[in-house]
């Protein structure tokens, strides 16, 4: 049997249908347990006394949630469907634009009927591969959110106080928002004393010479600028200690995911082959983790582990013409720690340094060398992940050195 689930946040549209088709029945149900009884009543209605024995097989535009879960648990083959693949099929079987959540959960039923053979199952990762992944895609959020908002306060204080872009190189640091937090006009911080803005170095953790280091930065709050009428710095001051609010509050949690990360990542059992990669500690690791699963059986071979990943490249060739070029649809959050980590890898694997310069030594610009390392560091992960065996500097790079263009 073929299950079409079209979710929304509220309720689900399901429609079942046969091998041949035909729709056997279809209905809106509520998300959360009543629907996910009434889905099971619907389909052993449908199967009968063959309930035991039948197959079925969930198409939906989603991997992960509670409903998931439960369709998983049930032992239904439970296909994720990517919504861009979803959105072609659509246009298969209509060509006039209309859509209705009804239509979706047929559109869906029929494609895991016709193409399931094209479609990836929902991985089978381990509970403690699931928690890695919600600390882990969590602190990185919270770490793209303090970049947000510390670009607002550098846009808002080159507005009003441009002497505090001097002063401070690092909005985030805890000791310049200490400071703009005290003094977030020119004529507040104009004021600040030596000892004072020593002192809040000290809190920040700061050690050496406060005072000389404190020195430049009462400077460059002395420094004549360019000024706003003082109504209009005052409500750019109040703006400004909003902002600093937020990011003190996204440095407290920032960090205390930080150790929530690594407790949650030390504890599994492939923690210790992912960081014995070069550029992988327990953070990164934890996010290459996280985004690859821990599903034995999710990877048929290195290839399809690149190609999920993203680093592999993709070929378009027709008649005389042929372009290999680099995939823009990616899982976003594993393709920057993975370029992340062959940035790091090519600082201190020499394995790594090679590859690179051969890279480099083709023509290929820093980013498309860089993809290709990354490409050979997946490869080699998944090589030490299937045969349980850490990261060797003397043989990872030495298998691959006769060929460049995989």
């Amino acid at each position: 049997m073929f299950v079409g689930d079209d979710w929304a946040e509220a309720h689900h549209d399901v429609e079942l249908m046969d091998a041949s088709g035909r729709r056997l029945a279809k209905a809106r149900l509520p998300e959360g347990v009543a629907g996910m009884s009434r889905l099971h009543a619907m389909i052993g209605e449908q199967l009968g006394e063959q309930a035991e024995e039948a197959e079925v097989i969930v198409g939906i535009e989603t991997d992960r949630g509670p409903w998931v879960a439960a369709l998983v648990a049930a032992r239904y083959t439970v296909l994720a469907v990517n919504p861009l693949q979803a959105a072609r099929y659509r246009e298969r079987l209509s060509v006039s634009g209309a859509k209705s959540d009804a239509a979706d959960a047929h559109m869906l039923a029929d494609m895991v009927r016709t193409d399931s053979h094209q479609l990836r199952p929902v991985a089978g990762d381990s509970p403690q591969a699931e928690a890695v992944k919600v600390v882990a895609r969590m602190h990185k959020t919270l770490i793209w959110e303090r970049t947000r908002h510390t670009q607002r306060l550098r846009h808002a204080l080159r507005d009003y106080f441009p002497a505090a872009l001097v002063a401070f190189e690092d909005l985030d640091a805890p000791e310049a928002l200490n400071l703009l937090a005290r003094a977030a006009d020119p004529a507040s911080a104009a004021k600040l004393t030596i000892s004072q803005i020593s002192a809040a170095l000290k809190r920040a953790g700061r050690r050496g010479d406060l005072a000389a280091k404190a020195a430049p930065i009462q400077a460059a709050l002395r420094t004549e600028q360019l000024s706003q009428p003082e109504v209009v710095t005052a409500a750019y001051a109040a703006s400004v200690r909003a902002l600093i609010a937020v990011l003190t509050a996204l440095n407290e949690q920032v960090t205390a995911l930080h150790k929530e990360v690594e407790a949650h990542f030390g504890r599994h059992p492939a923690a210790e082959i992912i960081c014995s990669q070069p550029g992988l500690g327990p953070i990164l690791g934890a996010r290459v983790l996280a985004e690859f699963g821990d599903d034995p059986y999710r990877y048929a071979s290195a290839k399809a582990r690149k190609n999920y990943a993203g680093t592999s490249p993709i070929t378009r060739a027709s008649g005389k013409k042929k372009v290999v070029a680099a995939r823009f649809v990616h899982n976003d959050r594993l393709i920057d720690a993975l370029i992340t980590q062959a940035a790091t890898a090519v600082r201190f694997s020499p394995g790594a340094r090679a590859y690179y310069d051969r890279q480099r030594a083709r023509d290929a610009d820093y980013n498309t060398a860089l993809r290709q390392v990354a490409n050979r560091l997946v490869g080699i992960l998944h090589g030490c992940l299937k045969t349980g065996t850490l990261y060797d500097e003397a043989t990872a790079w030495s298998q691959h050195s006769g060929s460049l263009a995989a």
